[in-house]
């Protein structure tokens, strides 16, 4: 059963990928999702339904403008396959609970916030703060339909307090490092972080232990991305590297297996 509800999720994320896009290239320049509708960016011819299923169209087309022969960045597709991908994983990881519409939607707000960060480096606060909300919602309805103690969600919630209190600390101590869409968002991770969806039951250390794993190996992520990259030449060092990506991928990886690393590390 887990299995076939995974496939409907890997469909239903490439659609919800689609709708990323939008959201990703829209709500950081203050546009309606809803208005106008999905064009292409060059010519501005409304893309008709049959040029709109979600990575069929993009390889159908060569992934070039049906009308104009412009050709489509290739982050559109990546993200649709990224939605679906993401969907799959967080379905197999969780299986069938209340609490997996929480993770949903955290996986789908997530992927939209590093979209904007790689093409605006910005983490636009309607998305942040829309994604909180509604996520604490998803996540302590979940959890009470679930019958699980209300000590949970408050440690979860603690969680992304304190990861917000860091990235703050971090951001005021160190003028320009990190901005405050990071700093804002870390209470978001923090708060899924600190659920930690595949045990049975969270304390305080599950919950801390988690959100430590998420933290360095942001920070080490965030390291290697930009070694790389200066090392390739494509960012100079008084350049801005986006650290939102990294903080996100960290926070999935912790998700799915902080408290197991967090013991891991400590038993050494």
């Amino acid at each position: 059963m887990t299995v076939l509800l995974a496939a409907f999720a890997g469909l239903f994320g490439l659609a919800i990928g689609s709708f990323l896009n939008v959201v990703a290239h829209r709500v950081p320049l203050g546009m309606s999702l809803s208005h106008p509708p999905s064009s292409c960016p060059t010519c501005r011819s409304e893309i008709a339904p049959r040029d709109n299923i979600p990575l069929v169209s993009w390889l159908r087309l060569g992934g070039r403008c049906r009308v104009c022969s412009a050709p489509i960045p290739i982050r559109y597709p990546l993200l649709e396959l990224a939605g679906g991908l993401l969907w799959v994983g967080v379905v197999l990881t969780i299986g069938q609970s209340w609490i997996l519409p929480a993770y949903l939607w955290f996986g789908s707000v997530t992927l939209a916030l590093i979209a904007t960060d790689l093409e605006h480096h910005r983490l636009p606060n309607k998305i942040v703060g829309v994604g909180l909300s509604v996520g604490a919602v998803l996540l302590a309805g979940g959890s009470l339909l679930e019958s699980q103690p209300l000590e949970r969600i408050g440690w979860a919630i603690l969680a992304g307090l304190a990861y917000f209190g860091l990235m703050l600390a971090l951001a005021l101590a160190v003028r320009g490092g990190f901005g405050f869409g990071d700093v804002k968002m870390a209470a978001l991770l923090g708060l899924f972080v600190g659920y930690q969806p595949t045990l049975d039951a969270v304390g305080p250390a599950e919950a801390f232990g988690s959100l430590t794993v998420s933290v360095f190996a942001s920070f080490l992520i965030g390291g290697l991305v930009a070694i790389v990259l200066l090392a390739l030449g494509r960012r100079g060092r008084r350049q801005e590297i986006a650290f939102g990506p990294a903080m996100i991928l960290a926070s999935w990886i912790a998700v799915a297996w902080g408290f197991g690393v967090f013991e891991a590390y400590v038993g050494i």
